[in-house]
């Protein structure tokens, strides 16, 4: 969990603020979808909803510091997991795949 941290704070630091959002995103996508390929099968359920909110925390932080001072009341409150979803971000919560017996 820390190297994933790591790799998403290095991905939306505030040299990104410049950026796009959806490039931000089609950046850290890949990254996600990876580390979810590779701990998909087992209990990582509780790891992948933390990591979630992680990445969607860093995301809307990246924003709030991209619009600044021209940032209206209630702007940032549209800025939901459900709309970095939609906007192309990989979710981790309910990928999980789990062995079949023998």
């Amino acid at each position: 969990m820390k190297r994933l941290r790591d790799k998403v704070r290095d991905r939306t630091g505030r040299n990104r603020v410049e950026r796009d959002i959806r490039e931000v995103i089609a950046d850290l996508s890949p990254l996600l979808r990876g580390w979810g390929n590779y701990f998909r099968t087992g209990t990582a359920g509780d790891k992948f909803i933390q990591a979630d909110r992680h990445v969607a925390w860093r995301l809307k932080r990246l924003l709030v510091k991209k619009h600044g001072r021209n940032l209206h009341a209630g702007q940032a409150d549209q800025w939901t997991r459900q709309w970095m979803h939609e906007q192309g971000l990989h979710k981790l919560s309910g990928t999980i795949r789990y062995p079949k017996a023998a």
